[in-house]
């Protein structure tokens, strides 16, 4: 777990990923990166769990932009 953990965090901070798709990436569950991130990157290494999170907050904050985005595409492809 600790290393599953460890992968998700450092995937997320270098491609900038969702958690959706350090999911799909990895062939897990979304829950179950949010859990690996949350708690157990904490508990062993809190440095990269910080930039992690950093990069979480922002794909957050940007998360109705890409949903308008997709919006858009949908409606211009009929």
């Amino acid at each position: 777990m600790a290393r599953r953990a460890r992968q998700s965090g450092e995937y997320i901070l270098e491609t900038g990923a969702t958690v959706r798709a350090c999911a799909e990436h990895f062939g897990i569950s979304k829950s179950t990166v949010h859990k690996d991130i949350t708690e157990r990157l904490e508990e062993i290494d809190a440095e990269l769990c910080e930039k992690v999170r950093k990069v979480l907050e922002r794909n957050l904050s940007e998360r109705h932009i890409r949903g308008g985005n997709a919006t858009k595409r949908k409606y211009a492809s009929r």
